[in-house]
Parts: C-alpha cells; structure tokens; sequence
C-alpha cells in the first residue's frame, strides 16, 4: 500500500509517501518520501507561533511540497491519502484537510477506491517508534512517553491496537515550558533547541528547582511551577540590568545572577534537569508497575540528546530490563511519514477519525 500523508498541526508544513505492508503484529515501511518546509525563521520574530502567518505558510507551502512530491511519482500513485485533524492549531488544520480532500477529488476519478482519513497528530507520534528499528512484536507491554511542545503524555501500551492514557500534564506541556523559560533567558525562539545547546555548559546542580507531582502516586505532570520557580529564582537573583519580558533576541547569553558563582548556562541546566527527572522518574515508575518490556520515547523534545543520555543512565542504575525505542531526529519533530504510519496502523483496525480540525483531540 502507498500512503500520502499531510501534515499541518502546527509550523511545520509536511508531504510524504510511505509505502506499507503487513499486519498489526509486524508492520513493514518504506519510506518514498519525506518532504518538509520550515517557519522557524517566520516565527522566531515573535518568539512563538502565530497561527495566522502559520496558516498563510501552509497555503504557500503545500502546492510546492505536492509539485516536488510529483517530479518523482508523476501520476501520483496512491492507495490512501491521510491528513492530520487534531490535536493543533485550527486554523494551520484546517488548511491540511481542505488540501487532502480537494487532492481526494482530483485523484479519485483516476481511482475510485482511492480513500482519504483523518489522523491523530498525537497517535503519529506514538507510532514513530516503528521508525526507529525493525519492528520486533515482543516489545509489548510498553510504556509510551510523549513529549513536544503540545503534548505531554504517559501511556500505557498493549500492543499496537490497544493503548491507555495513564497520565498527562495538567498544565503547560513540557517543550511549551521549555519555550517560556527559554523566553526569561532571553535565548531565542524555539527555546527547546537553544536550552539545550547552553545547558551542555552548565551545572545542573547549580540550582534546586522544585520537581512538581514527582511524588504523587499518579502518573499525572506538572511544569507551570516549575516554570514560575526559574522566573522567582531570576526576578530575586537577578542584577537590575536583566529584563524579563520583552528586549531584543539573542542567540548568545553570557550573563550572571548576582551569586557570582551561577550563570545563565547553569540555570538552564539546572531547569532542564529538574524537567527530565520528572519525566523520566514518572516513566520508570510505570515500566515498573506495569512490568514494560518496553519504553517507546517520543515528539519534539525526545530529539533532547540529554533526554535520551539520562533515560538510558537511569534505566541502567535501576537495573531495568527495557527496550528503548526512540525515532530519528527528523521524526520526533512534526513530519508526514509518522502521519502516514499512524494512518496504516488505524487502516489495519479500520479506524478513521471525521475530517474537521479538532484543535483538541485527545488521546483516549
């Protein structure tokens, strides 16, 4: 089967061709194609996403992508044509379904058991693990974390028909509290990438910030106190001089806090410690609870190369036996190939999800 996906959640405009076969105990893919357009450089002005200008760049983007898709597959041969619904932005989802169903229309008459689905956003990023390795059908039962900047979610996973939420943040998703802090250090925007890139530098234990529901017995998450502890500790350490809203960006941040002893770099580390200890004590909790063969990481922020350093460090030390799956870079942030899988996933169940924009889908 040949597989055209969509994918316009957010500020990534993406178009791929996968091609599939198999059934839900070993799923095969080849990947044909994987095209994506940027806006960083768009956004980066305002410091996030303007789901406007987003929608703008998608109305650009998508006839280009299509046209480069075609210089290869010029009839454009395909079986099923998925686009993501939800969970996003309205506006920049809405743009990929009327896309995907007016494609529909014009390929249909060359095929007529051509069909077209909607795909959970959150679902491609479960099953971008299948992405990262051959595909082994005795990593069940695992447990599923997914981090980006919308969503933050534990679950529990069956096998690739059957998963369960066991918990989710109950505020801020954690590359969305990322992005805010990295707003306070005056890095630029996205802040995920660029926390990431000083806190190499830095002492994680330069500061103790506050680790929110680590100790609560439920695998629920929290990072708006955490984000509100690195604006206290900045608002009553910081010299005058610093600002915290507003300025001007910049890609370099050498400042100091008035202890002489911590700077920028280790307030970042430090933040960016606390975050990944309590993603990752949350996840290993459950491995252990629900006896995981597996851990499948997952979204934007599983591109964190500490992330996946301190997951593997504390697997070890706690002497778990689990696998851990964890996609290529370019399919942990937004793409259409994991779309594409989700949608063969879903086919092989024969689920579908209605074609209108669901800024709010959830996983069930």
């Amino acid at each position: 089967m040949r597989i055209l996906a969509i994918e316009t959640s957010c500020d990534e405009t993406a178009i791929a061709m996968l091609g599939a076969s198999g059934n839900l105990k070993q799923p095969r893919f080849k990947i044909l194609k994987n095209l994506v357009a940027s806006q960083i450089k768009i956004h980066a002005p305002f410091g996030g996403v303007v789901p406007n200008l987003a929608k703008r760049e998608h109305l650009r983007n998508l006839p280009i992508l299509l046209k480069k898709l075609k210089t290869q597959n010029s009839k454009l041969k395909t079986d099923l044509i998925a686009v993501t619904v939800g969970p996003g932005l309205e506006p920049c989802l809405w743009t990929g379904v009327n896309f995907a169903k007016d494609l529909y229309s014009k390929l249909k008459t060359h095929n007529s058991k051509l069909k077209l689905v909607g795909v959970s956003h959150s679902e491609g990023h479960l099953y971008s693990f299948l992405l990262a390795r051959k595909f082994k059908p005795d990593l069940f039962p695992a447990i599923a974390l997914i981090v980006s900047g919308g969503h933050t979610i534990l679950l529990l996973v069956k096998d690739l028909a059957h998963y369960k939420k066991l918990g989710e943040t109950r505020d801020d998703a954690v590359g969305e509290c990322f992005d805010k802090v990295a707003r306070l250090l005056r890095l630029p925007y996205p802040g995920g990438p660029e926390i990431e890139r000083i806190a190499k530098q830095g002492n994680p234990n330069a500061v103790n910030f506050t680790r929110p529901m680590l100790n609560q017995k439920n695998y629920d998450l929290s990072f708006s106190g955490l984000k509100t502890a690195v604006l206290y500790y900045l608002r009553d350490n910081s010299p005058s001089t610093f600002t915290f809203k507003g300025g001007r960006q910049t890609t370099e941040c050498h400042g100091k806090v008035r202890d002489k002893n911590v700077k920028i770099k280790d307030i970042a580390a430090s933040f960016q410690a606390a975050a990944f200890d309590l993603l990752i004590s949350k996840t290993l909790r459950a491995a252990k609870e629900f006896k995981a063969k597996s851990i499948l990481l997952s979204g934007g922020v599983a591109s964190n190369f500490s992330l996946k350093k301190d997951l593997k460090l504390r697997i070890k030390n706690e002497k778990l036996r689990v696998n851990l799956f964890v996609p290529n870079k370019k399919f942990c942030t937004d793409n259409a190939v994991m779309i594409a899988a989700a949608a063969y996933v879903n086919y092989l169940q024969n689920k579908n999800h209605r074609l209108i924009a669901a800024g709010n889908m959830n996983l069930k």
